[in-house]
Formats: C-alpha cells, structure tokens, sequence
C-alpha cells in the first residue's frame, strides 16, 4: 500500500481539493539513495509527513509519496500589498522509495521493484551518508558517499541499458527489412547501448529529438544530498574532493544538510521553528536551498496572478508561451486568450501599487507568443 502524505498545514494554507491534486503539481521528485542514509528523514521533513524510518535496510517497503510548499518570499510581500484571504504557493511532488543496493537492477534488495516507480519523476535527489553513527547501520561499513554515488549510478545505468537492449530487439526485425525509419532509430540506440556501456548517464549523451526518454533513469537531472552530522555542517572534511567529484563527474550540484537537525526543528510550532532558524543563520537556510536547487534543476520560472480574494503562484517551464501559461491558469484562458497585461514583481515591491506601475509605464501588453519571465504578475485578459 503507497504511503501518501499530505500535510494538513499545507492543504489549510493551499486550500487544496485531494481530487485535484494531479493537476496541481508542476514538478516531481524522487528521493533515492542506499539504505539509512536519510531518504526518508528527508521527505518528512519536506513534506510534514510521517513515513517510517527505522535502523535497518528496507524500511521502506512501498513508495512515500507527499508534497512541500516551495519556499517564496515573494508570496510574503504580495500578501501585505494585497492583503488577500487566500494564498496559494507553488508545490513539489516527492516520492522515496526503498534503498537501493549493488544488483538492484537485477533485483536484490528491494531495488528493482522500486526502480519502476521513479521513472515518472522529473528529477531525482540522491541523499548520501556523511555522518558516522554505530548506532546507525551502515551497508557499506564507512562513510564513503563518493561511493555510494557510484553504486546508484551504475544501478540505474544497469536498468536503461537493459530498457534500451529491449527496444533494440524490437526494432531489429523492422530494420531488417529495410525500414528507414528503424535504421535511424536502431543506429541511434545502438550508440546510446555504447554510452551507457561506458558508463555515459543518458542526460550526458545527445541522441535525436524526437526520442522520448522521460522514463528513462539516467535521463534525468540530479542533484546530490550530503547528510552531515551537526557538527560537521561548519568543517565538512571532504566537501571540496565531494564536491569535486560531482560537479566534474556527473555535471550536478552538491547540496549540504543535517536531516537529524531538521527533523528536530520540523518538530517545533511554526513560531519556535523561524526563530530557531534565524539563530542558525546561514545554516538554518539549507533546506530552501535544496528545494529552491530542484526547482532551477528542472529550469522552471514562476509567474502570478491575483484573482479575486487569491494569490497563487504558478511553475512553468522556462520559455513557456502566454497563451500556454494562461492555460496553465485555466483552459478556457487557453482557447479564449486575448493578451496578457504583465508587470513584474521587482517593480510592484519598489512601488507598492499596481495603480502607479500604470501611471509609470510599467505595465505591458503581450500577445499569445511572449515567452513568460520568473516574477512576472500577469492579469490574462479572454474570451469565453
């Protein structure tokens, strides 16, 4: 049975429908890693939820799947000049599944299985020990997360050579009898089959457009979780050779965090937590940090709109359309679409009204092909 969790602080805050909530979430992402190393922690700090976490592997038995608000203060500014009954924020979608283990992609451990529930996500966080504890059991017996970096890579490799080894014996047949097409496409995988042999993750390799890899593990974006001990949060020994290795090996960004720390602060009134943070500084600002590396992992920009009573902020792609945004919004906008009337959210904080943005010239007019900005504050104007 899938753990879902849904805090009740978010769903009062948002004033979501649960029957609504496919269509809401803009952004998924999945939580992998090995065995006690925090992934679990992870989401129920994120999402207020409360999956199982206990000190052996496999607690996790089905997938977790929950949802954290994405931290804007630009929602904070907007609510004090508009003074709405409703705010709504932009919302992540996350998943944590089973650790994984050497030979999860042939089935060991609980891997395999679990495998199949991340190939909808848009992007994965993989979570690393870095702290010692006895009392927490460590499937590699040290601290090593530049190997546990490798160990998860070369499983998930290991599934989209074995995907990749099934579509070309599809096509083989077609190729065979001279189909121009399959020979393309067979080419194509064959030298693909070739990279992922050689260790070459699919969002490092080029290949046509028109192929569709989006269940395809390797093909997604990735970010790196070093989980620390509270003391090491200022002396992280090996950060600089981690984070090294990651920013040269696998193209990505490594992101710190104590998840026994956040567990801890996740547990005070919404009061406690913010002054406790602030006392923290810096370090009480690792969590955005890693929810705010997700969301430009995945090249989103979130616009407004003030209807009514409501603030909302929405995630679209970078480089999405007017016309799409608006449907974004609503489909009826989509097919109705007139223009859009668009100031930013820059100028609205330094002026304080939309009134004087008007009388300033700083509100523009655009039509179904601009291409929406982050911070923009738009009014869709259509017909029905």
């Amino acid at each position: 049975m899938v753990t879902q969790v849904f805090s009740d602080e978010l769903f009062n805050l948002c004033n979501l429908d649960f029957n609504l909530r496919n269509q809401f979430f803009s952004m998924e992402i999945g939580i992998i890693g090995l065995p006690n190393v925090g992934k679990t922690t992870l989401f129920n700090v994120l999402t207020g939820g409360h999956a199982p976490v206990g000190n052996f592997p496999f607690t996790t038995k089905e997938e977790n799947v929950g949802v954290a608000i994405l931290p804007d203060k630009r929602l904070q500014k907007l609510k004090e000049i508009y003074q709405p009954e409703k705010i709504t924020p932009a919302i992540i979608k996350f998943v944590d599944i089973a650790g994984l283990v050497k030979g999860a992609s042939q089935g060991l451990g609980l891997g395999n299985q679990f495998l199949s529930y991340i190939r909808e996500v848009d992007a994965l966080i993989q979570v690393l020990r870095s702290f010692p504890d006895d009392k927490v059991v460590n499937v590699l017996e040290e601290v090593n997360p530049k190997e546990e970096i490798k160990i998860v890579q070369t499983e998930l490799l290991l599934a989209d050579l074995e995907q990749v080894e099934r579509a070309i014996k599809k096509l083989e047949p077609k190729a065979k009898v001279g189909n121009k097409e399959a020979k393309e496409n067979l080419a194509s995988l064959k030298e693909i089959k070739k990279n992922l042999e050689q260790g070459i993750p699919l969002r490092l390799s080029t290949f046509p457009e028109h192929f569709s890899f989006n269940h395809f593990l390797t093909q997604k974006p990735i970010i790196y979780l070093a989980n620390l001990a509270e003391e090491n949060l200022d002396n992280f020994s090996f950060f600089k050779e981690l984070e090294e290795y990651v920013r040269g090996k696998e193209k990505s960004q490594l992101f710190l965090l104590c998840l026994k720390l956040e567990k801890e602060i996740a547990e005070l009134n919404p009061e406690e937590r913010e002054k406790f943070r602030q006392e923290l500084g810096e370090k009480g600002e690792y969590l955005d940090n890693l929810l705010w590396g997700a969301y430009r992992l995945l090249n989103l920009v979130t616009f407004f709109t003030v209807v009514g009573t409501e603030i909302r902020a929405w995630t679209i792609p970078q480089g999405t359309s007017a016309v799409k945004a608006a449907g974004k919004v609503h489909s009826d906008m989509e097919h109705g679409f007139i223009k859009a009337e668009i100031f930013y959210y820059n100028d609205l904080e330094k002026y304080g009204s939309e009134k004087i943005l008007h009388e300033k010239g700083l509100v523009h007019i655009e039509g179904k092909d601009y291409q929406i900005q982050d911070g923009e504050i738009i009014h869709f104007r259509f017909h029905t």
